[in-house]
């Protein structure tokens, strides 16, 4: 039997307990087999590392006491008498006159540079571009601070002995390029969690309270709308959250990633096309078969966390509920009713394990209604031979597994208050129809 025979049924479970998934947007298939979904999906060190009383702000160039190893912030969320604030272009003297709990920076090793957009899009920094590099730089301080990521990036990139033999006036002609560029990190302030005595108790989305937890999230929706201003020729704006090396991540400190590109992306453009002609199949495919099937793992007034079906990986998904597509347009309730689902699902999946966590939203220029929404992918399998020859993907947990899986470790978190509160498992309404963004 193939798994076409199921019909348009995208989740089937079989007599023996094989669950076969076909994804309703890409089409991807996924099989589980029997007796795998229980199985620990952690990956804690067999050997812990001490930490020393001072090493906690310093241990990688994410952290609190080394803001010198990143280039130049864009802004910085500070936590003032009066409530939280953004300070935007911190010159480098003052970077340490107070402490910053999330920071958007730079990416040194851009997906697309700034040559790129010069070169293929004409791209030329605006005056207040070309203004602050140069208040920047005229200060010794920020002008050691320029020159030293430069010269990492020319030492990463092989052009370190073409580099040490420029005149600086040459070297800093490139400074412009840290100031303009559109590939911006979100870093939060903690490597490892308060009074941490190991290295391994790092600090996880999860661990974050809900309160840190919104500000990162909103702090974030500020910077996607800041990079489509700041980049004319960018026609999306990625999004997305590498956590633990397995996953992707360069360091194992908390930060999301925002990169502009000029197109939307092959799964952008299947989905929007798909949307052309079924406007509703977020609500019909996915939402409602969630609630057939008992897959809602929590919702609040705002927002829905649903087990995703057809993933390589096992995947929770959060779908706004409101009627705006894009985040930026969302209102301050919204977006903590959204933060705080996606922040529980970070609290219930652990800190040990690698994830991912997607953005999907729908493209400023796209005309096709779409929910913003996000997928938290737990990276807890290889691809392999198997994936690669059949196009059949070995999943270890299927959706009915990890719903309950994941509502047993909600319950527990929500009795212990470590997370907002909101409806879990059985307690949802499972109503159809719960997505406004088509009306």
């Amino acid at each position: 039997m193939s798994h076409h025979s199921h019909g348009s049924e995208p989740l089937v479970r079989l007599p023996d307990g094989t669950v076969k998934q076909v994804s309703p947007l890409t089409g991807t298939v996924v099989w589980t087999v029997p007796g795998r979904g229980r199985r620990p999906i952690a990956t804690r060190q067999d050997a812990r590392v001490r930490l020393e009383p001072d090493e906690a702000g310093r241990l990688c160039s994410f952290c609190e006491e080394r803001y010198l190893d990143t280039p130049p912030e864009k802004a910085r969320l500070v936590l003032a008498d009066d409530g939280p604030r953004v300070v935007e272009h911190v010159p480098a003297p003052a970077l340490f006159d107070t402490v910053a709990e999330l920071r958007r920076v730079p990416n040194l090793y851009e997906i697309l540079s700034v040559e790129y957009w010069r070169a293929n899009h004409g791209y030329t920094p605006p005056p207040d571009v070309l203004a602050r590099a140069t208040a920047y730089t005229a200060d010794p301080v920020g002008r050691a601070h320029v020159l030293d990521m430069l010269g990492r990036r020319a030492a990463d990139t092989g052009l370190a002995t073409v580099w040490a033999t420029e005149p600086e006036v040459e070297r800093l002609s490139q400074a412009v390029d840290l100031f303009a560029g559109s590939h911006d990190v979100v870093v939060a302030r903690r490597h490892v969690v308060e009074g941490a005595r190991y290295l391994d108790e790092l600090a996880a989305a999860g661990t974050l309270t809900p309160d840190e937890h919104e500000r990162y999230l909103a702090f974030t929706v500020d910077a996607m709308r800041s990079l489509y201003a700041s980049q004319p020729s960018a026609r999306y704006v990625a999004v997305f959250q590498n956590w633990l090396r397995p996953a992707g991540a360069s360091f194992d400190h908390l930060h999301k990633q925002l990169v502009a590109i000029d197109e939307y992306g092959p799964q952008t453009e299947r989905e929007l096309a798909r949307l052309a002609v079924e406007p509703d199949v977020y609500t019909t495919a996915i939402l409602d078969h969630a609630a057939a099937h008992k897959l809602v793992v929590a919702e609040n007034a705002h927002a829905v966390a649903v087990a995703g079906v057809g993933h390589r990986y096992p995947a929770l998904e959060v779908y706004s509920c409101s009627d705006r597509h894009l985040p930026w347009d969302h209102s301050a309730a919204e977006l903590r009713g959204f933060s705080d689902l996606l922040h529980a699902l970070h609290a219930a999946t652990g800190s040990d394990v690698p994830t991912n966590e997607e953005w999907h939203y729908r493209p400023p220029a796209a005309v096709e209604p779409m929910p913003w929404h996000v997928v938290l992918k737990w990276r807890v399998s290889t691809l392999a031979g198997f994936e690669g020859g059949t196009k059949i993907n070995v999943n270890t947990i299927d959706p009915f597994t990890l719903r309950d899986r994941t509502v047993a470790a909600l319950q527990r978190l929500r009795d212990a208050g470590k997370v907002a509160r909101m409806a879990l498992g059985d307690e949802c309404s499972h109503e159809l129809g719960v997505l406004r963004y088509a009306d």
